[in-house]
């Protein structure tokens, strides 16, 4: 079983790098992009056996307290089977 853990800067946020990255690809000629949101991807291997339960509540834990900021970033979680 598998997780991947989304994490993106809250849209009330300012995301330099996310403007930075729009500005290079209007600058390459990819005219209809308006906005780039710039953020983090985890993927994450569960033991063998872990229950779909008990890997949810260990990935939403770990993404809210370890692998995001709360307070300026967002979060998803999905389980992979």
């Amino acid at each position: 079983m598998k997780a991947r853990v989304f994490v993106t800067p809250k849209s009330t946020v300012l995301d330099p790098q996310g403007q930075t990255v729009r500005s290079a690809l209007n600058g390459l000629g990819f005219a209809a992009i308006a906005e780039v949101r710039q953020g983090k991807f985890f993927e994450i291997a569960l033991t063998p056996g872990t229950t779909r339960e008990k890997a949810q509540s260990d990935i939403e834990t770990a993404a809210h307290d370890v692998l995001a900021n709360p307070v300026i970033e967002e979060y998803r979680v999905e389980i992979l089977d």
